[in-house]
């Protein structure tokens, strides 16, 4: 038997050894050994073998453009999105595709082969959306791109957003957004969570909100969205995304509605990065770390799937596309410190976030996409430590990636010429 590629040895996030045949764009066998010919061998000894890392919330049509027309000076939300108003009729086609292009091909050289990204529809051009289905279509071979129809102005607030988002739904677009926190009153933000949740029961498409990205601990419209999600039977296909008023709420509160989250199966994306640089920018000390609280989230047993959400755009001054970045704040800011918080934390870039999405034939399983990462790390929490050099990226069958390991060399009497900052950790008890 021949395959067209065998990545050989390398150690899956189980623990476990293995090598993982390949036929095609499939993952043909995952044994122990295989002894076969490959019109490619990859030797993954010693280094973790991942399923590709999953983004489920990033705004591609915003990113790389920092600096145009100006920076975010506060550093706030608000700031970023006056800014935001501001770039929109700068925008061109060309660049907007040039620019969420050239962020693929930084996702490629991170793992990073599946994303979702909202994309502002409040310009009755329609031009980032436009621009970003060609994108889709020009990076499905190697990158799962899903497009949100983002309401960023209000989906009542602007005048024809409701109009524009039917219009993106009708040109394409994979799934329904929305952001009641925005809205002019909290009722307005109850009755866009309503009509955007109908609007994607009648079409048969996910939602995903950006709800409550505020430090009013009145903000509640979570509590609406896991209604509506039980209301029109949406369970599974409905995500909240920051959440971060939570981290300001009563305790008593959140006891009542994180119930109704888990009831609904309403998926929850913190954006590490981006919820501890831009929230509690209004207090002096104590200050509000910014991120929701996952640790309670996943006690409840509702999904909880890290963002990204910016790179280089008006919200946010840094990002590179890596997910352990992301997977690696989450852990400080959420104290999931305990072998198995860290663990879960890379569940939350990789298995759990192809969840929220709904990724098809996503994992490392017999039949499933031929698509994966060999990290220099050893297993997952290393790999989060270390942020882990990407050594060989597989993207349906194919090698879209790779780079040689990396020592760094020493000079100093009686230690060794080398290091790498691998380190043999001990196992969860």
């Amino acid at each position: 038997m021949s395959f067209d590629l065998i990545v050989k040895g390398g150690t899956l996030p189980s623990g476990e050894s293995a090598d993982i045949a390949i036929s095609g764009e499939r993952i043909a066998a995952i044994e122990p050994r295989i002894e076969a010919e490959a019109g490619r061998m990859v030797d993954a000894s010693g280094c973790l073998v991942s399923p590709p890392f999953v983004d489920p919330h990033f705004h591609m049509d915003a990113t790389l453009s920092y600096g145009i027309p100006r920076i975010n000076a506060s550093g706030t939300l608000l700031e970023g999105i006056a800014l935001w108003g501001e770039l929109k009729p700068l925008l061109t086609h060309e660049a907007v595709k040039a620019r969420a292009l050239a962020y693929c091909d930084w996702a490629v050289s991170m793992g990073l082969l599946a994303i979702r990204t909202h994309v502002d529809v409040c310009d009755d051009r329609l031009l980032a959306v436009e621009a970003l289905l060609e994108v889709r279509r020009e990076v499905a071979p190697y990158i799962d791109l899903q497009l949100v129809a983002f309401p960023q102005d209000g989906y009542f607030r602007d005048p024809t957003a409701k109009t524009n988002t039917v219009r993106a739904l009708d040109l394409g677009v994979d799934v329904v957004g929305g952001i009641p926190h925005f809205e002019r009153t909290m009722d307005d933000g109850r009755r866009s969570v309503t009509e955007l949740c109908e609007m994607a029961a009648e079409r048969g498409l996910m939602v995903d909100m950006h709800c409550d990205e505020t430090d009013d601990p009145l903000s509640r419209h979570i509590e609406q969205l896991a209604y509506e999600t039980q209301r029109l039977g949406l369970h599974g296909r409905v995500a909240g995304s920051h959440l971060t008023s939570m981290h300001s709420m009563d305790n008593y509160y959140v006891s009542k509605l994180l119930p109704l989250i888990a009831e609904a199966q309403v998926a929850a994306i913190p954006n590490p990065l981006i919820n501890i640089m831009l929230q509690g920018r209004h207090d002096t000390f104590p200050k509000r770390r910014g991120l929701t609280r996952v640790k309670e989230m996943l006690a409840h047993g509702i999904r909880v799937g890290f963002g990204q959400d910016c790179v280089l755009d008006p919200w946010y001054s840094l990002g590179t596309a890596d997910m352990l970045d992301v997977a690696f704040m989450g852990l400080h800011v959420a104290q999931m410190s305990h072998p198995d918080e860290m663990r879960r934390c890379f569940d939350m870039v990789t298995t759990e976030s192809a969840g929220i999405m709904g990724l098809d034939g996503y994992g490392l399983a017999i039949g499933n996409k031929a698509s994966l990462v060999v990290l220099d790390a050893g297993n997952p929490v290393e790999a989060i430590r270390l942020r882990a050099d990407r050594l060989w990226v597989v993207a349906k069958g194919k090698v879209v990636a790779e780079r040689e390991r990396r020592h760094m060399a020493l000079a100093l009497p009686g230690r060794p010429a080398s290091i790498h900052r691998r380190h043999e950790t001990p196992r969860s008890r």
